[in-house]
């Protein structure tokens, strides 16, 4: 028996990627049988060598099942056998490592009370299988359900053990060296983890301000941020993050703007001038089923109308235009919004030092972008000072300068043209 097993287990690692099925000896009617559940991996689609036997077992190819056959597959085979394993999104597959006992039935029947299902009043007599079965949340035979990721995400009080880091994490950054820092860390399902944020930053972070206008009794009502705006950008965020990244969403504020850094960036399928134009359309939904979960839910517009509802609650409030960050792999998207201009901290008075400095450092900049590595070397330093660091910060919220993509560079410094 224990030689057999280990024979499996060699062949096994002739699989690639690596398959394991699930094997168990057991005594049947006084005889030991080795029991194999071979069940879908996540890897798919699996090649092996042509022959196992051989010596050379490099020769790997796709193998497909024809008939009463298993035969060697063609190109055109092979590419729908990728085809198919890379068009169910990633929250729409089954989660091999979960349970349906994973899932939480209070929280499946509250979100059918929440959007009013006709299903929750069924439900109250339904196992948790049930309910998770109408919803669609699982998949596999009968004898192997498995909840789908969305239903891990969603249903589950155990995200972390199947998603690490898949939370919001939010700070206060009132200044920059990190002095008077607060942090917020939202957990569990992630509709809770962005209601919660969302109420946190809707009564601890947003601030209105009334002005009189002049000639009339109307007056003008301003936020530093448009909560509207934030809710998009944040349930964009939840919406179209990768949970195969453990790395978790993150909201950044400081006195001059609000970041929500997520991963990855944007889907190729949007070009680099499509970003500039606002025009930020999708031909793919990372993560289709949440995002119709969301939206039953009210918190996702859905259809790529997100940015357009921001990009409105923006101008309406006479707040700058959001700017992206991304790398040159688009490994990972920053959002940045920047405080409406009512709202900026009075810069201090300068005295001739500083004002010269500034001057220094228009002046290196004249000549075209550059890195702030290239600029402190422009100003006859060997390193990046603190001095430096803040001041170009101080120019970036005075409208100076600002951060702008240079070719394959992250970012670089340029002159605003006044």
């Amino acid at each position: 028996m224990d030689k057999i097993l280990k024979k499996l287990h060699e062949l096994c690692h002739l699989i690639e990627p690596l398959y394991q099925p699930i094997v168990e000896p057991i005594s049947y009617d006084a005889t030991w049988i080795i029991v194999i559940w071979a069940p879908g991996g996540h890897g798919r689609p699996y090649k092996v060598p042509k022959d196992v036997l051989a010596r050379d077992k490099s020769n790997k190819r796709f193998y497909i099942r024809k008939f009463s056959g298993t035969v060697i597959a063609s190109p055109d085979e092979e590419r729908e056998l990728f085809y198919v394993s890379t068009s169910i999104p990633f929250d729409d597959r089954p989660n091999l490592a979960a349970e349906v006992s994973d899932l939480s039935r209070p929280l499946l029947r509250d979100h059918l009370r929440i959007v009013g299902s006709s299903l929750y009043a069924q439900s109250e007599e339904m196992e948790t299988i049930e309910i998770a079965r109408s919803m669609q949340l699982l998949d596999g035979p009968p004898e192997d359900q498995h909840p789908r990721n969305v239903g891990i995400l969603m249903f589950s009080n155990r995200i972390s053990s199947y998603f690490r880091y898949a939370r919001i994490e939010i700070v206060d950054l009132p200044d920059p060296t990190g002095e008077g820092m607060t942090e917020w860390v939202f957990e569990g399902p992630i509709q809770k983890q962005l209601t919660d944020a969302l109420a946190l930053i809707g009564n601890y972070f947003i601030r209105k301000k009334t002005f009189k206008r002049e000639g009339t009794p109307v007056a003008n009502v301003v936020s530093n941020y448009p909560y509207a705006a934030v809710e998009e950008v944040l349930s964009n965020a939840v919406y179209h993050r990768s949970y195969q990244i453990a790395e978790p969403i993150t909201v950044r504020f400081t006195p001059e703007a609000m970041e929500v850094t997520s991963f990855p960036g944007f889907d190729r399928s949007i070009t680099q001038e499509k970003i500039e134009r606002f025009e930020l359309r999708s031909s793919m939904y990372r993560n289709r089923r949440i995002g119709d979960f969301l939206k039953e839910l009210g918190l996702s517009e859905g259809r790529n109308t997100g940015f357009p509802k921001a990009l409105a609650a923006l101008d309406q409030n006479d707040s700058p235009r959001p700017t992206f960050e991304m790398d040159e792999n688009r490994g990972y998207l920053t959002v940045r919004i920047g405080v409406n201009p009512a709202f900026l901290p009075e810069p201090p008075t300068m005295d001739q030092s500083e004002m010269e400095y500034h001057r220094r450092i228009e002046e290196a900049l004249a000549g075209g972008p550059l890195s702030l590595s290239e600029l402190s070397r422009a100003l006859g330093y060997k390193a990046i000072s603190k001095k430096l660091t803040r001041t170009i910060d101080r120019m970036i919220t005075e409208g100076i300068i600002a951060r702008v993509s240079v070719g394959t560079a992250r970012s670089k410094l340029a002159l605003i043209a006044r």
